[in-house]
């Protein structure tokens, strides 16, 4: 939602990387930065209007995007997205960081304008096979945030640390960094940063998105 120029930007780059986008606004002129290449729909309306995101395919929807120029509309837009269509991926760039916190508490992902970049956002709406964060000269070592099932809230870092592999090496919370502990139980909204080696990035990715093993937290 929105073809402004983080949005049409955004548009390109998942188009390029083989993905089918839908792009809504509410200015039908504002697709002419879009340029004549790209293929995918341009929607005419609100988009936070269930109608016209059904319209743009939102029911078949990987990921939705709100990168519109209003903070307001960008957080309705992504909680009908997340709360009525049950898309998994959502994020919602915010002018306003003192907003951060709200939303985060909302359970929706937030990129602030000031820090934007499209690699940000990118992560929140692939969240399998990210650009890592940072990488050792060698390659063998790198650290990425990792899509977290639901499944992991309520469970501690040591118990995610020991079934994947992985070293936790920050969670954002509420909009802050935050260095845990191996008893720091994870919360709802925390985005997990995990420093894992390169040619285990499938396999750590897929035991955070299954969940735990049956047991104790």
């Amino acid at each position: 939602m929105g073809c402004g120029r983080v949005g049409a930007a955004l548009a390109q780059t998942l188009e390029q990387r083989g993905h089918t986008v839908a792009v809504v606004d509410q200015d039908p002129t504002a697709f002419r930065r879009l340029g004549s290449g790209f293929s995918g729909r341009r929607v005419t309306g609100v988009g936070f209007d269930q109608d016209t995101l059904r319209e743009a395919g939102i029911e078949e929807a990987g990921a939705f995007a709100a990168v519109s120029s209003g903070d307001n509309s960008n957080i309705i837009a992504a909680r009908v997205a997340r709360e009525m269509f049950g898309t998994e991926n959502v994020a919602a760039r915010i002018y306003d960081p003192r907003r951060a916190e709200v939303y985060q508490r909302l359970g929706i992902p937030t990129v602030a304008t000031v820090r934007w970049t499209a690699d940000q956002m990118l992560r929140r709406l692939l969240p399998s096979g990210a650009e890592p964060l940072w990488s050792d000269p060698s390659g063998a070592l790198q650290l990425a945030e990792v899509h977290t099932s639901t499944a992991w809230i309520g469970h501690k870092i040591s118990k995610l640390q020991e079934e994947t592999g992985v070293r936790v090496a920050f969670l954002t919370r509420l909009g802050e960094a935050v260095l845990p502990s191996s008893q720091t139980v994870l919360q709802e909204g925390d985005l997990v940063h995990v420093m894992m080696r390169t040619d285990e990035v499938e396999k750590v990715e897929a035991a955070f998105a299954q969940g735990p093993e049956e047991g104790d937290h």
